[in-house]
């Protein structure tokens, strides 16, 4: 076993509408007539999940494109939320975080962003009574549809946060909406009581994460990956306690770094970042988190005693309450 089994394990970084199973798009686009690349599920794999380094973000576009395309109702949406749980009970995670865009999820078919919300809220409700697995909802906000759509998904947010949503995300590329657009929008996310993880330094540099927690006030960072070169930087996450969400694959995949060997992961744990190991879009990125474990320890050589803290800081900056973070613990016992 490549993680802790003493410690609970917690995928932090997951986005729902990024890791729809291959069998689910095959199956939801023949019961809606939809058009696909391929027709049995062999031959439609390679066009959902990457099987080598990605030339570019865009070359990526296509795949999420395909899990897009079979969100044609509310029911799907319920769908995916159930596999994702339970592909989480078959990774052995004990807490998982599921984060979705539902202005993404609805854009093709012209779903409501509430109705999207609401779907996914409604499958979490029914799923956390029957399946053994612990789990909250992480709402994006996806800044490339621009502020005027994050306003409605914040919103979406806001009227969900009692239905499993405890916190925003602004992600979405970089480039395409910079952080200081969404001053406002994440303050009214922190006074409406929801806690708030930045996609930051993904494509960019340290300013980015400097912004994101100085500005918006980010608990946790996406990737973070450009922080990785500047002191500064990561000085002030360590003295915020901001949590980095790392995401080992992903980054070399969409070539954010070149090589296992070159990703940042063990420095941060050597000047003692809460930095946690998490997936992404496993989908994708054809993986799981016991995939990213033994990554950490065979492609970037972390130690027995790194990913222990690794894992432990995973718990530690999990938005769960004092109490729920007390009995994760404990099951573990």
């Amino acid at each position: 076993m490549y993680s802790c089994p003493d410690i609970p394990l917690v995928d932090l970084h997951r986005h729902m509408d990024g890791s729809v199973r291959v069998e689910t798009i095959l199956d939801l686009a023949k019961q809606h007539n939809l058009e696909l690349p391929a027709y049995d599920l062999e031959s439609l794999r390679p066009h959902v999940v990457i099987t080598e380094k990605l030339d570019s973000l865009e070359a990526s576009f296509p795949k999420f494109a395909l899990m897009q395309k079979v969100l044609v109702d509310y029911d799907a949406c319920r769908r995916i939320t159930i596999e994702n749980l339970e592909d989480a009970i078959s990774e052995g995670i004990d807490y998982i975080e599921l984060r979705f865009s539902p202005f993404f999820m609805g854009e093709i078919h012209d779903l409501d962003v509430m109705g999207v919300t609401s779907a996914v809220c409604e499958a979490w409700a029914e799923a956390r009574d029957r399946l053994p697995v612990k789990s909250k909802l992480i709402l994006i906000m996806s800044r490339t549809y621009g502020p005027e759509s994050c306003e409605v998904e914040l919103q979406a947010a806001i009227a969900h946060r009692d239905r499993g949503v405890v916190a925003v995300d602004l992600a979405g590329v970089e480039s395409m909406g910079r952080g200081n657009v969404f001053v406002d929008h994440c303050r009214r996310a922190r006074e409406a009581g929801l806690h708030l993880t930045i996609h930051a330094g993904e494509w960019s540099g340290a300013q980015s994460v400097r912004q994101a927690v100085l500005e918006l006030e980010a608990e946790r960072i996406g990737h973070a990956i450009g922080a990785a070169n500047d002191p500064a930087t990561m000085d002030l996450l360590g003295e915020r306690g901001v949590g980095i969400e790392s995401c080992p694959t992903s980054n070399v995949q969409f070539k954010m770094i070149p090589t296992f060997k070159d990703h940042p992961l063990p420095m941060w744990l050597d000047r003692g970042l809460l930095v946690s190991i998490n997936t992404d879009d496993p989908g994708i990125s054809g993986i799981d988190l016991p995939h990213e474990y033994r990554m950490v320890r065979e492609e970037i050589g972390l130690t027995d005693d790194q990913v222990r803290q690794a894992q432990a800081n995973g718990v530690k900056t999990a938005f769960l309450t004092d109490e729920e973070r007390e009995a994760l613990w404990a099951a573990k016992a």
